[in-house]
């Protein structure tokens, strides 16, 4: 039985999160959630990246690879593609938002390496998904990125102004939240599998 997109959209949300299930795209996750603004701002970046390159790397894969038969340059120019577009996209919200674009920082460019970028690209040519399908988990994974990113950061928000033990604080406790964040997300597993 072939999945609907939609179904692939939500159990891309919540039960094969591409953060919180396979642990891709941890370093930006981590170092930029300590403040929701940013988070937001660079979680929107990553759905907006993560949907549209998903959607380009499906048709260089099938209109391109595939019939010239160089499939086996596809980590290249997957690459090549999702570095093009950020750098795009990190112009216009250079020019539209600059407070954005400097709360970022680094890690705005860094989304090109941002292996949950090039691992949803790499989830739907195994998972043979249409281009309908393909789209459809592009935008999930961002939003379940988006979503994890916004809980982390509203969770590190509110313990800032807690006590935490001084061997916790910083990475540790971050850590901490992110396995438990997943383990409530495992919760949800039951419902629909896509891997």
């Amino acid at each position: 039985m072939e999945l609907s997109a939609f179904i692939i959209f939500v159990a891309a949300i919540f039960t094969s999160n591409i953060l919180l299930t396979n642990f891709l795209g941890m370093c930006s996750f981590l170092s930029v959630s300590r403040e929701v603004q940013s988070s937001l701002g660079l979680g929107l970046a990553v759905f907006f990246v993560m949907t549209v390159t998903t959607a380009l790397n499906y048709a260089v894969y099938y209109f391109i690879l595939v019939p010239l038969d160089i499939v086996y340059l596809q980590y290249i120019i997957f690459i090549i593609v999702i570095a093009a577009f950020v750098q795009l996209t990190e112009m216009v919200v250079e020019r539209f938002s600059p407070l954005l674009y400097y709360s970022l920082g680094i890690f705005l460019p860094l989304i090109t390496v941002n292996c949950a970028i090039l691992g949803v690209s790499l989830f739907m040519i195994i998972r043979n998904y249409t281009f309908l399908q393909a789209v459809a988990y592009g935008a999930g994974s961002g939003l379940g990125w988006l979503l994890a990113i916004l809980a982390l950061a509203g969770i590190r928000q509110r313990i800032k102004e807690k006590y935490v033990p001084a061997g916790l604080v910083g990475a540790g406790l971050s850590l901490i939240t992110t396995g438990i964040m997943a383990l409530a997300f495992v919760g949800f597993s039951g419902i629909v599998v896509i891997q």
